[in-house]
This record gives structure tokens, sequence and C-alpha cells, in this order.
């Protein structure tokens, strides 16, 4: 890549960023609402930008502090919808009698809202934190089980026809054959899986008052700052893209061991 196209890869999404503060400012100028400005919104809420690690109390604590919450009780959750997730995806793409009798379950399953199943969550487990984990990994198994599923059955016959002739054994064929041919399904679904994990943990925080950013910015509402709510809104999107960057280096690194 030349220094130029590098210069101006930095310099666009920073214009980017600039143009959107210029338009936020503007529309609270003209419109006359309670939407705090971006001023406004530095100024109340730069307390705990610059001090991103200080608590104060359990739900008055630098951002930092507050993202770690978060990140801890996603990471959990998450894991748990890989380990459930990756063999179910890779046996209803193995197995058509298996696909036909998971089929309506998933596609029952797979579209009901984290706030449908926090509650039967907090029914079940009887406390928040279990409940919590509970509703992003099943909210958020159902995009890396799909996906791999249809990874699977998108792998060319020729390839499981030439691990027959060489009487490769089950576990060879899946290590050396299905699961790299099924690699970009595989990440394309993890990606989308920690999207929604992290949209769910928002609102699982939300609902159980953790204190995290989604706990945090409920807190904010009820009590009408909403310098903070925006505050907590910015950080939610910011490591929303910073964990799709990290699964990009991910599936980048693992692919070029594979290879």
């Amino acid at each position: 890549m030349k220094l130029s196209s590098r210069i101006w890869s930095v310099v666009y999404p920073v214009l980017g960023l600039l143009l959107a503060l210029l338009l936020w400012e503007l529309f609270c100028r003209s419109f006359q609402t309670d939407l705090p400005g971006p001023r406004q919104t530095w100024a109340k809420s730069k307390l705990y930008i610059l001090e991103p690690l200080t608590k104060r109390g359990e739900m008055d604590q630098g951002i930092l502090l507050l993202a770690w919450n978060s990140l801890r009780l996603l990471l959990q959750g998450y894991l748990l919808a890989i380990v459930v997730g990756v063999p179910l995806g890779f046996a209803i793409g193995m197995s058509t009698r298996f696909r036909q009798l998971s089929d309506p379950i998933v596609q029952v399953l797979r579209p009901v809202s984290p706030l449908a199943w926090l509650p039967l969550g907090l029914v079940l487990l009887e406390r928040s934190r279990p409940a919590a984990l509970f509703t992003i990994a099943l909210c958020s198994m159902w995009p890396t089980v799909l996906n791999i599923a249809s990874g699977v059955r998108a792998v060319p016959p020729e390839y499981m026809q030439v691990a027959r002739v060489l009487r490769l054994s089950r576990w060879t064929t899946f290590f050396r054959v299905l699961f790299p041919a099924t690699l970009p399904y595989v990440f394309t679904g993890l990606r989308v899986s920690l999207g929604i994990a992290w949209l769910t943990i928002v609102a699982a925080e939300m609902l159980t008052g953790s204190g995290g950013l989604g706990g945090f910015l409920w807190q904010e509402y009820n009590s009408l700052v909403f310098e903070h709510i925006i505050m907590c809104i910015l950080a939610i999107g910011a490591i929303g893209f910073l964990l799709d960057r990290v699964m990009m280096w991910l599936e980048a690194r693992v692919k070029a061991f594979v290879g």
C-alpha cells in the first residue's frame, strides 16, 4: 500500500467523525431538544473518561471499569454459545436426519428476543448473573449454528470422495478436510454471534441492574442524565467495533495457520 493511500485511510475516518460531531451539534442547536451536544456531553462525562479506572460506587465507576464488567459477562456467555453452537452446527450440517429433526426447534427459538428469554432465565436460575449468561448464550448461538451448517452442506462432494478413497478416519476427515473447508462460514457465524452477544448483554444488564455499561445507562436514564446515556452509547458502539476487528484479526491468523 502506498504512503498516500495509508494517509487517506486515516484522514477519511477522522473527517467522518468530525462531520458527525458537527451534524450532532447543529441538530441540537437547531431543534432545541433535550439532547445534549458534544460539548455538553464531554463536560458532564469527562470524569468517567479521564478517570476510567476509578470506582466510587457499584454503579459509579470509570468507563473502563464499566466496560470490563460488561466484557467479562459477554465473554462467559459467548464462550457458552460457542461450546454449544459449534458442535450443533456441524451435527446439523453433517446429518440430514438430525437437520430435519432440529430445524423446527431452531426456527422457533431463533427469533425470540432477549427481553423474552431473560425473565425465563430468572425463573429457572433464580439469580441475575446466570440468567444473563443463559440469555446471551441462547440469543447469540444461532448465527454460528446456521452458518456452520450451511458451510458443511456447501463442501464439494469431491472432497469427501477423496477422503473415502484415501480411507481417512472420521476424525482425520473432519480436521483435514471438513473443518478447513468450512472455516469461512465458521468465522462469519462467530462474528455475527459476537455482535448479537454484545447487543444482548446491554439489554440483560439494563434489566438485571448489573454494574456494566448497560446497567449504568439504565440508571442514568432513570436519573435523566442524558449526557451519560450518550457516553454509554458511544462506548458500546466503539467496543462493538473493536470486538469485530479482533475477530477479523483472529480469523486471518487461524486461516494462515490452517492453510
